[in-house]
């Protein structure tokens, strides 16, 4: 017998026998794509002299890398970013990308960053 599963996120269980779940099955899944950003982001923070922001961002990745990313914790340092972005290079700077798409990773944790980057 051949199985031709193409591409999955989330929990997937590959179990012998019965399985039985009681209350659920719950996972945070981080792409790749996302932890890249943060480090674009710290690169690019580095790059331009902004290295308090970049220690943000390294702080980001590491807990993006985490079992269960703190959303919350990322949506802090990201504001902090956002902050020091707008308030030096304005919206149009080279750290607008990552920043947005990991804003928009955070879902509604990232709105106040999405807001102040437009």
């Amino acid at each position: 017998m051949v199985f031709n599963i193409g591409s999955q996120q989330g929990n997937i269980n590959n179990v012998a026998g019965d399985q039985t779940i009681y209350g659920g099955q719950h996972g945070t899944f981080v792409s790749a794509q996302t932890v890249e950003f943060a480090v674009e982001l710290a690169a690019t923070l580095r790059r331009i002299g902004m290295g308090r922001a970049a220690t943000d961002a390294d702080a980001v990745q590491h807990e993006l890398e985490q079992p269960q990313p703190d959303r919350e914790k990322i949506s802090e340092r990201l504001i902090r970013i956002a902050r020091a972005v707008n308030a030096v290079a304005g919206a149009e700077s080279a750290v607008h990308r990552p920043l947005v798409a990991l804003a928009q990773w955070l879902g509604a944790f990232g709105s106040p960053i999405v807001g102040m980057l437009g």
